[in-house]
């Protein structure tokens, strides 16, 4: 990145810092999988691996992979069982928190889509 680049890039998160945080939340969460899946558990208390796979008909590479992701983001945990062996996804706190941005985007989507 040139200088230039550099003073433009700082500048502009010095004029509106908020723009920053949202542009960092939407890169949290906001690819197409990551975000159907957290939909998804939210009307859940936690799903098992293959509920998962069948509610958002994500393959299940792509279904480990972003759950992995999210549970390394600190939105999703994953509980083991040993007998009958099972993994069960739940929202974290930080993840049910985006509960109410869920629903704000989706009258935002019914108005304006």
């Amino acid at each position: 990145m040139s200088s230039i680049d550099s003073e433009t890039e700082n500048s502009h998160d010095d004029e509106n810092p908020s723009a920053c945080s949202v542009i960092e939340a939407v890169n949290e969460i906001g690819s197409e999988w990551r975000l159907i899946i957290l939909h998804d558990l939210v009307d859940a208390d936690e799903k098992r691996f293959n509920e998962l796979k069948r509610s958002t008909d994500a393959s299940s590479r792509t279904l480990s992979r972003v759950l992995d992701d999210l549970e390394e983001a600190g939105l999703v945990s994953r509980r083991v069982e040993d007998k009958p062996i099972a993994t069960y996804y739940s929202l974290t706190e930080s993840g049910a928190s985006l509960c109410p941005v869920f629903n704000e985007l989706e009258n935002w989507a019914d108005e304006h889509l």
